[in-house]
């Protein structure tokens, strides 16, 4: 069974998949709070249309970001990363996005992964229920370790989770930090300082 992190706790990959981990994947999901009730729903309350957009930033050991991996660039310069591309609704089970992380085709420069949610259309936390980041051992699809965001709110940004490179391997960390911004440009600062942290 996979852990569940609470916010700013980090696990190392390696002790949770064991040796030989070498591409893992992050989900991201979440679904359109529903409209409650008759009146709201003619009153035109909730929203059945939830467009959050995954991305992956990539910093070096100095925290200079090096690659932005988000539904306007689907690959890492590389290659070593790929984004499944833009979900604009939220609907349906299991992962909306999925970002794909080979990591021994990644360079050696790439030391830190930010992995960051945001609302392009500018819909807040507030509208959005059930959501989570969950990453994945892509060898036998094993759910390594899981966050749930619990947070409302009426932000349009969250610094979800990180993926650190260490003398002992990766380290998995569940971030959870809200920001506003609506792409992940607007996140980059945001996240080095979620890291440095």
């Amino acid at each position: 069974m996979a852990l569940t992190l609470s916010k700013n706790q980090s696990i190392s990959l390696e002790k949770t998949a064991g040796s030989g981990l070498t591409s893992v994947s992050l989900g991201l999901g979440w679904d359109p709070v529903k409209a409650k009730g008759f009146l709201s729903k003619l009153l035109g309350g909730g929203n059945d249309e939830i467009d959050l957009d995954a991305s992956c930033i990539v910093l070096d050991s100095a925290y200079n970001p090096l690659d932005l991996v988000w539904f306007r660039q689907l690959e890492s310069k590389d290659g070593s990363i790929q984004h499944s591309g833009d979900n604009l609704t939220g609907e349906g089970d299991g992962d909306d996005e999925t970002i794909r992380v080979a990591l021994q085709r990644l360079p050696a420069s790439a030391q830190h992964l930010v992995f960051t949610v945001n609302s392009f259309r500018g819909q807040t936390f507030d509208q959005v229920e059930n959501a989570y980041c969950r990453i994945l051992d892509d060898a036998g699809r094993k759910e390594l370790a899981r966050f749930n965001l619990a947070e409302k709110g009426g932000h349009t940004g969250v610094v979800m989770a990180s993926l650190s490179r260490g003398a002992d391997g990766w380290q998995f960390k569940a971030i959870g930090q809200s920001t506003n911004g609506r792409t992940a440009d607007d996140l980059v600062n945001l996240a080095i300082q979620a890291v440095r942290a």
